[in-house]
């Protein structure tokens, strides 16, 4: 597809939207929504056996959802993924990582929006006091195991597509830092 045009149509603090003029590949002519964000950090907290989540009213959908510290910059600025998942984390939770290990990228909805997302593992972690912003006001935070996250997946009280797909990238890491291992045994 070629692009023959775009104009922005909207802008916030947290997105633009987009018209794009296109060429298809077999020359005619249409146009293509796009929703513009920043790069998008999310932490995975691990600790003893246990995750750490945060639950807060998702406006879009009218309610409340449990999911893995994550967010943009302000302002639509980009800032380094590293940077962003440990000013995420302790925001978020007030917990701040000794290690961070990034687990890979995630397109969020690559249908309509350019936005990538970073996912990263915090381990080593110390505790210190939430610094959350006015939308977050109403957050909670809490420790879960990884038998209570998994239900909490299959029940559908988790149903984030960010956290469900980073949690996958774990397994998936996990997996190969067990590789040779009888499987089940990994955890």
């Amino acid at each position: 597809m070629k692009q023959l045009g775009s104009t922005q149509v909207y802008a916030n603090s947290w997105m633009t939207v987009r018209e794009d003029r296109i060429e298809r590949p077999d020359g005619s002519n249409g146009i293509y929504g796009v929703v513009d964000k920043p790069h998008y950090a999310l932490v995975i907290p691990y600790e003893d056996e246990h995750f750490h989540l945060v639950e807060q009213f998702r406006y879009p959908l009218s309610a409340r959802r449990w999911e893995f510290p994550q967010g943009t910059a302000p302002e639509r600025a980009e800032v380094p993924a590293a940077t962003l998942a440990a000013r995420e984390l302790a925001e978020e939770t007030g917990l701040r990582a000794g290690q961070m290990t990034e687990l890979g990228t995630l397109d969020v909805a690559p249908g309509l929006s350019s936005q990538q997302g970073t996912v990263f593992l915090a381990t080593e972690l110390t505790r210190g006091e939430p610094s959350r912003e006015l939308e977050e006001q109403d957050m909670n935070s809490a420790w879960f195991s990884r038998a209570e996250l998994e239900t909490m997946i299959r029940s559908g009280t988790i149903a984030d597509a960010q956290t469900l797909a980073a949690y996958l990238r774990l397994l998936l890491h996990e997996g190969s830092a067990n590789a040779g291992r009888e499987p089940g045994r990994e955890h």
